[in-house]
């Protein structure tokens, strides 16, 4: 009997444990929320006093002096700081949408956000995207670090018409930065396999939190054989299993024949009746545009081709190349309309 009751008593505490960080989260939310609004009311007051008043570096150093005279208590008001408040207000004001989002995660995420993401599109995903995951600053860090912002909307771009096609597959992107793994440069595909479960916390970080590892060299039995799936995930956003096929070499197009025999293995005889159908992705460390697109035309399975490597991307090389993508796209965009208006 006492072992039934020490049972139920460690669920039941386990429960109470669950409710009492849930109220802590909400009041660290409130709190933050609050903090936040201060930054900026005082931001927007630096603001006004500066434009109406001519005011400087030093009555804005008397203005902080002033304030921590009063509230010595409350950290974040040093000269600097100010200054920062009133960056951060000029920055977001008029622009209803993202001070609604500022308010959501920490004044730290803020001011990386603001200092870094140089457009408000960049700001906006940035922000979107550390309310959605609740990144700590190291996390958000890695994130602008492999300038994940321009690695997706080159991605969005080249894969418009396969991502009309698939829906679903925007949570998939066309090249990965894998900078975290313990790998030499030249490698094999099972110390990359191996080096990714081993850094499974960083890898999910890259792909997104919706994913759930299920398992590596997952086993699909298919008539009296076996065939392994080099990784196997669950994504919550998909509602979905998304097997990945790890290729140490360029994408050939046999490659997307090996996974839709293992994305109808999974339908077949893993998909619960609830879930939508799986996903596949080959990681590949190069690949073709062309042949891809080529290889991918006629394919009616939801797969997607993407590129990994082992080192941070080049800031310049990839901002040159999401111009060029945006250039073109809007050049498409514009033809698009002179025929319409000729028609």
């Amino acid at each position: 009997m006492s072992t039934d009751l020490t049972i139920n008593n460690s669920e039941d505490f386990g429960e109470i444990l669950s409710i009492i960080e849930k109220a802590r989260e909400n009041a660290f939310r409130a709190v933050n929320r609050e903090l936040i609004s201060m930054y900026w009311d005082i931001g927007k007051y630096i603001s006004e006093k500066v434009k109406a008043n001519g005011w400087g570096k030093s009555v804005v150093s008397d203005f902080a002096d002033f304030i921590q005279n009063h509230y010595a208590c409350i950290k974040g008001l040093s000269v600097q700081n100010i200054w920062r408040m009133k960056q951060f207000y000029e920055t977001y004001s008029g622009n209803e949408k993202l001070s609604a989002l500022l308010r959501e995660i920490s004044w730290t995420n803020n001011l990386m956000i603001m200092s870094r993401a140089k457009t408000t599109e960049a700001r906006e995903f940035y922000l979107l995207l550390s309310v959605k995951n609740n990144y700590s600053s190291r996390e958000l860090e890695r994130q602008i670090d492999s300038m994940l912002f321009e690695r997706t909307m080159i991605s969005d771009e080249k894969n418009m018409l396969f991502i009309a096609k698939n829906q679903g597959l925007t949570a998939l992107r066309d090249s990965y930065v894998l900078e975290f793994l313990d790998i030499p440069r030249k490698h094999k595909e099972k110390a990359l396999r191996k080096s990714i479960v081993t850094h499974l916390k960083d890898f999910i970080l890259e792909f997104g939190r919706d994913f759930s590892f299920v398992g590596e060299e997952y086993r699909a039995q298919v008539g009296n054989k076996d065939f392994f799936i080099d990784l196997l995930f669950y994504n919550r956003e998909l509602a979905c299993l998304v097997a990945i096929e790890l290729k140490v070499g360029e994408f050939k197009p046999e490659h997307l024949g090996q996974l839709e025999f293992y994305l109808e293995a999974l339908d077949s005889d893993v998909k619960k009746p609830n879930e939508n159908p799986s996903v596949g992705l080959i990681l590949c460390t190069d690949k073709d545009d062309t042949v891809v697109e080529y290889a991918l035309r006629r394919s009616l399975s939801p797969a997607l081709v993407a590129q990994y490597q082992l080192h941070l991307p080049n800031k310049e090389l990839l901002e040159s190349k999401l111009r060029e993508l945006t250039e073109i796209a809007e050049s498409e965009g514009n033809d698009e309309e002179i025929e319409d208006e000729d028609e």
